[in-house]
């Protein structure tokens, strides 16, 4: 951490000779929004906050509601590795207000925020550590990949592996720790895993990794997608979400006395996981290609259950390792990389609290190959699955009480709102795939 107060920022700014402040926020879909003030209009930005139009992004105000004030966090200030020099530029993420300085409803870093609160309320903190996949193509006019290379793959049929380093070089600039990079599964497919951290750090961690990747790889001549399924009969990107609550410096997952290692709290949160994975798999997978990845056969999971080595199973617990009873979690492995992450944890972190409230009955595990199951099989176990399309996943989120409350009225409502226009445009839409195969025959 650079800075701690907003005196902080000053005289860092003054003393290395700063050229632009980037105010950093998403909106309700995740994308990136910044604009940049100058050092001598800092004063009054870091305390009363710079106004802008809302009314201009998705999900933000409407139009005779467009006032908004972006307050930028000081603890979050970093330098821009690709604006260093004698004049670098720094960025800071925000918290948007409304004119009258009240916390702005439609802020998916507020939405999470109250969620956080919820858990400390309870007594926890919670932690996460994402998964990030990506891939790189030689540019955004088509998926072409630039190696063939497969999972843990190097030189010299890994391709990506400059790209990678200076990307991890770029993040470990900008205080964000990494903890392992590889090439992933299929051609030209990468990850990149940062150290878990406090959800709202995390989350901020990730928008910035996903800028990081993008702008390493343009600077190479490259494009980074984080796009879920980029490329026909290949992996998927996923977000394989690590998640544990922490009571202090106790990991209140842990239960050294049980056969799972896993407390009856942990047990609660996974059952909360699994009982509500349907209906917030819209906010966790949010596109219309997101269900492209969430199919049988390609490591994604479908199918609502629970493991311990079984990577076929949608919630995966890490074996226990003795001594390392802080390392205890819940592997979520269903969201992808293009999630809002504010939003994604919120939904997560609310369904896990949920059980844990309800005292929800954690079901036994399944370690065997559930893709190998028959329907009958699968409908004998009571083996749900996840939504098979975007519109299915917004039909269950739409009547969803705990996504509601969980996202409150102003972005649940919006980014509903979006998602069925989403759908809509995309289910007339006439693809390559019909021309080909019933042009020729009808």
């Amino acid at each position: 951490m650079l800075c701690r107060t907003t005196e902080d920022v000053k005289k860092l700014v003054e003393e290395r000779n700063v050229s632009f402040v980037q105010y950093w926020f998403v909106d309700v879909l995740g994308f990136l929004k910044s604009f940049s003030i100058t050092p001598s209009e800092l004063g009054e930005g870091l305390t009363d906050g710079m106004g802008f139009d809302g009314s201009s992004i998705e999900g933000f105000a409407r139009i005779e509601e467009s006032d908004m004030i972006a307050r930028p966090d000081p603890t979050t200030l970093q330098f821009l590795p690709w604006r260093s020099g004698e004049r670098p530029s720094v960025r800071m993420f925000c918290d948007i207000l409304n004119p009258d300085g009240t916390p702005y409803d439609g802020d998916a870093r507020y939405v999470l925020k109250r969620m956080l609160k919820r858990a400390a309320d309870m007594g926890y903190t919670f932690y996460v550590g994402p998964e990030p996949e990506y891939f790189y193509f030689e540019s955004s006019d088509a998926p072409r990949i630039i190696d063939r290379a497969g999972y843990f793959d190097t030189r010299p049929v890994d391709k990506g592996g400059d790209l990678r380093r200076d990307t991890i070089f770029a993040l470990q600039d900008m205080g964000i720790q990494i903890e392992y990079s590889h090439h992933e599964v299929a051609p030209s497919q990468h990850e990149i895993d940062m150290r878990y951290d406090e959800g709202l750090k995390m989350a901020d961690k990730l928008v910035t990794l996903r800028t990081v990747v993008k702008e390493i790889a343009r600077q190479h001549g490259y494009y980074a997608t984080f796009m879920p399924k980029p490329i026909f009969g290949e992996n998927g990107s996923g977000l394989h979400c690590h998640q544990s609550l922490f009571k202090g410096e106790t990991n209140a997952f842990y239960d050294p006395k049980d056969k799972y290692s896993l407390s009856e709290v942990g047990k609660c949160y996974i059952a909360g996981i699994l009982r509500h994975a349907r209906e917030i798999t819209a906010v966790l997978n949010q596109w219309v290609n997101s269900y492209k990845r969430l199919v049988p056969g390609y490591e994604a999971p479908v199918y609502i259950s629970w493991g311990r080595r079984n990577r076929s199973a949608l919630v995966r617990v890490p074996m226990y390792k003795p001594g390392k009873e802080k390392a205890t979690r819940v592997e979520f492995r269903s969201p992808d990389p293009a999630c809002n992450p504010y939003l994604a944890f919120a939904v997560m972190l609310a369904a896990g609290l949920r059980g844990i409230e309800k005292k929800y009955q954690l079901s036994d595990p399944i370690e065997e190959d559930i893709y190998a199951f028959t329907p009958e099989k699968r409908r004998k176990m009571k083996i749900q699955e996840l939504p098979g399309n975007l519109y299915e996943a917004v039909c269950l989120v739409e009547n969803s009480e705990l996504v509601r409350d969980a996202l409150g009225d102003h972005v649940f409502n919006k980014f509903v709102e979006n998602k069925k226009i989403e759908w809509d445009r995309y289910r007339i839409h006439v693809t390559e795939y019909e021309i080909e195969k019933y042009l020729p025959i009808m």
